[in-house]
């Protein structure tokens, strides 16, 4: 039976081991240089170049530390990315048990080869693509492959049959999961060439594009580049106009064009990033690429699959409906708590209800699943531990709501054998002992069930003659429940003196409904993203009927259509693009449809958030803006194409991700309006200067001490501002929206005018009184660090002026004022530093004026603003 270990070892050189292909990894050498081609960094690096051609070593210094540390904290957040993500891998099946030379042993399932014969039994992970030899009630999960979430039954079929497409009966999937009987097949495929491996290396026809926050800096980059390039010729031809000698002009524009580079705005930026980063993990999401934190807060379309992100993946019984009584079952998954409720939602006593008893003690029997003990979530909610089939766990979940587990059945009932569920009998069946009556217990579906119903137990336990008008009704009720999207299993008993699964003469119980539930917090973040404008997709792998009921609770489908694979097959992508809008829901679709959803909401403008878990997830996880990948239930190929993770997957902690990125993109161009507006006042100051004949009005040290000390610490506290209450009531920006919309551009030059008309008037008004150059630059410099640092508080909100707003919203911001205003007063006060800045100690008219300048602006600029 099987391969010999030289026929392995032939095949295994031949084929190759059962891998997935992990595509070429990152070095360290190659995370930390892409963090220098950045357009901005690149403009520093050509400042700190020209810098050391001046001279001025202490400014290519500066920026190089600069440039360092925006490279270093780019790379220690990816790095640690992979090595996180390395931790996060779980999906490959570690050994196989497989037969090789006559012998059943155990290997490494990367040894396994085609022809090999495996055995598979319930908690096995399926290390490749193989045909079933035999089976005994062997169902897998293969969920992660087709999105599906109920258990598939599988049969045996031809040794030699080698077709692994997707859903045939005599096949088992590489990394799906056998939940419950044994199995024994033949390798037929692995590594990239199982479903699982060709699923992968769709991954690699997908190309990440730049996010949108790094389009619109790049752009930024362009501006300041121009700005410094045209500011470099202005004060060139304004001094040679004057008489000035060539080269000194020249080398004046280039210092000043250096003074006009927002030096901090690229470590800001990271900085700021990573602080949502770290936020955002606390709230239990995983970031791979820093910048898609930003892009989160532009998304217009949130893509989801169903199975474990809309829904809980764990099937839950909702209601027993029997001849003559309906019951109620609260709570969700595998929760534990939850009630049993009576027609109308009645109150009872479950002990009392000697019908329900009767119907759970027929689920319990026929079940091999087991529940055990409770573990806490970090909601702090417990949980069941569940092992086995999830159907027959929800009916386990179910009796136990009702008082009746497998340990308080084994002193009163015992089961003496049992008829396997089938996927061609398709019901169970086990002969018990219970007291001093023997009795045949099954279950299954219906119309295998019913038709062999000769009686029914009333709601007083009694039994009935089954009517043909009692029949017809309970056939309608259960073809009601399907239509809600329930999966139906049928409930009976008999007495009888041995197990005869074929008996005609069953007495009714009653039909459990169950289902996938939507999770409560899907449910809560699918309307905040409709109050933010942000539609909410739901693509799934399973039947439309059960799609659409799922997204009518989900609260999905508001106005929205539902289509199929099958109907968008027929769609040219013209077709599609042009109706796409009016659908929220896509049923029975496969890897490549999600593909095509995904492009064609993009091909609209729409920035497309795509969340899953599955193998067959992955590709449209790459495609889209942002990938979320499922941190407990998703994939190792999922995790791998994703730019998040959800630690815990839920639904509403990717709403709270969108929610931190767009406060991450309100808060970049707070500092952008303050860096930007700060280095036009101190450009405008030394420009204006020249152009009238004034003396030099700040030494190059102190635009230095302004850039690097009270320029960039309230800037990286701005970063840290919490997002403004309204945040998510807005709908997301456009695409094309330029990061200056919304009047950004008009309010950072008139400030930025105001700042040096203000720093120039000190200057002027201190050397009309005589004072030395030392004195009016101090005041100079006293009333531009003032004026930006009034300017960093206005910088706090878009819509709100300054008046009226709390100074205290943002602690980190009044300690980085402090700080900065702390570091200004020393550079005047104290004798060595007044020695290396040029400064002097100010006397109290002196001081008065260049304050008085400085809050002369904020007023200003609410004039202006």
């Amino acid at each position: 039976m099987g391969l010999t270990e030289k026929e392995a070892a032939e095949r295994l050189e031949a084929e190759g081991e059962n891998v997935l292909s992990e595509g070429r990894k990152t070095g360290p050498l190659r995370i930390f240089m892409g963090q220098f081609r950045d357009v901005m960094v690149m403009i520093l690096l050509g400042a700190t170049v020209i810098s050391v051609l001046l001279g001025e070593f202490t400014d290519a210094v500066t920026i190089i530390i600069i440039v360092l540390l925006n490279a270093v904290l780019g790379f220690i957040q990816e790095y640690r990315t992979e090595h996180t993500l390395e931790a996060l891998r779980t999906m490959t099946s570690p050994t196989a048990k497989c037969w090789r030379d006559g012998r059943l042993t155990e290997i490494d399932a990367a040894r396994l080869v085609r022809g090999d014969v495996i055995e598979l039994e319930a908690g096995d992970r399926i290390p490749a693509d193989c045909a079933v030899l035999s089976a005994s009630g062997f169902f897998t999960d293969e969920s992660v492959l087709t999105g599906e979430s109920v258990a598939v039954g599988k049969t045996a079929g031809a040794g030699d049959d080698t077709d692994n497409s997707l859903n045939r009966p005599n096949i088992v999937y590489c990394g799906a999961s056998a939940v419950k009987g044994t199995c024994r097949g033949k390798v037929i495929a692995t590594g990239v060439r199982t479903q699982m491996g060709r699923i992968s290396e769709m991954l690699s026809d997908t190309e990440r594009e730049a996010t949108p926050l790094q389009k619109r800096l790049a752009e930024l980059g362009k501006a300041v580049a121009v700005i410094c390039l045209a500011v470099c010729l202005a004060v060139f031809a304004a001094g040679v106009l004057r008489g000035e000698k060539v080269f000194h002009m020249l080398m004046t524009g280039i210092t000043i064009a250096i003074a006009a580079i927002p030096e901090g705005l690229p470590a800001t930026v990271t900085i700021a990033l990573a602080l949502a980063v770290s936020r955002m993990l606390k709230q239990r999401a995983l970031v791979n690429r820093l910048h898609s934190v930003e892009t989160l807060g532009c998304t217009s379309v949130i893509c989801s699959d169903k199975t474990g992100t809309i829904t809980e993946n764990k099937m839950t019984v909702t209601e027993l409906s029997a001849a003559c009584e309906d019951y109620a079952f609260s709570g969700t998954g595998y929760r534990m708590g939850g009630a049993v409720t009576g027609s109308g939602g009645r109150a009872l006593i479950p002990s009392a209800e000697k019908l329900l008893t009767e119907a759970m003690r027929c689920g319990v029997l026929c079940s091999t699943a087991e529940i055990s003990g409770g573990r806490e979530k970090h909601r702090g909610q417990r949980e069941w531990q569940v092992t086995g089939d999830p159907t027959e766990a929800a009916l386990l979940i179910a009796a136990a709501k009702a008082g009746i587990t497998k340990e308080s059945l084994r002193s009163s009932c015992r089961v003496t054998e049992e008829y396997p569920f089938d996927s061609e009998t398709r019901f169970m069946a086990v002969h018990c002992v219970c007291g001093g009556e023997k009795l045949m217990y099954l279950k299954g579906a219906e119309e295998v069930i019913l038709p062999r119903c000769s009686r029914y137990m009333d709601e007083k336990g009694e039994t009935a003659p089954m009517t043909p008008a009692i029949r017809r009704r309970l056939s309608e009720k259960s073809a009601e429940m399907a239509e809600r999207a329930l999966r139906v299993l049928a409930l009976a008993f008999c007495p009888a003196e041995s197990l005869e699964p074929g008996r005609g003469d069953l007495i009714f119980l009653g039909f459990a409904g169950m289902t996938d539930p939507p999770r409560e917090e899907a449910k809560t973040a699918v309307r905040k993203c409709a109050a933010a404008s942000v539609k909410t997709v739901m693509i799934t792998g399973d039947h439309k009927n059960t799609a659409v009921a799922v997204a009518k609770k989900a609260g999905l489908l508001r106005g929205g259509r539902a289509m199929t694979g099958a109907e968008l097959d027929r769609m040219s992508d013209e077709e599609l693009d042009r109706v796409i809008d009016k659908y929220t829901v896509f049923a029975r679709v496969e890897p490549v449809h999600k593909l095509r959803i995904v492009r064609s909401f993009r091909r609209r403008g729409e920035i497309v958030t795509m969340t899953g878990d599955g193998v067959n997830d992955a590709p449209a996880v790459k495609e889209a803006d942002v990938g979320v990948a499922m941190g407990i239930t998703g994939t190792d190929v999922t995790k791998q194409a994703a730019d998040v993770i959800l630690l815990d997957d839920d639904l509403a902690t990717l709403v709270g991700a969108v929610e931190q990125g767009r406060c991450v993109y309100a808060n970049i161009r707070k500092f952008v309006r303050y860096l930007l507006a700060c280095n036009i006042g101190e450009v405008l100051t030394m420009f204006l200067g020249i152009v009238m004949g004034m003396p030099i009005v700040l030494l190059p040290v102190q635009i230095l001490l302004v850039n690097l000390v009270t320029d960039g610490l309230p800037a990286v506290a701005l970063g840290m501002e919490p997002p403004e209450k309204e945040i998510m009531n807005a709908p997301p920006r456009r695409s094309d929206e330029g990061f200056f919309a919304g009047g950004l551009m008009w309010r950072i030059v008139i400030r930025g005018i105001l700042i040096g008309i203000s720093t120039l008037a000190s200057f002027t008004a201190v050397m009309r009184t005589g004072a030395p150059e030392e004195s009016c630059r101090t005041a100079a410099l006293i009333t531009l660090v003032a004026s930006q640092l009034i300017h960093v508080f206005e910088c706090r909100s878009e819509r709100r002026s300054i008046f009226r707003m709390s100074p205290f919203g943002n602690m980190k911001l009044v300690g980085a004022v402090l700080i900065s205003a702390a570091v200004l007063a020393a550079a005047v006060t104290v004798p060595q530093l007044r020695t290396v800045f040029g400064t002097a100690v100010p006397d109290t008219a002196q001081l008065l004026t260049a304050l008085g300048f400085s809050a002369a602006a904020p007023l200003l600029s609410a004039l202006f603003g």
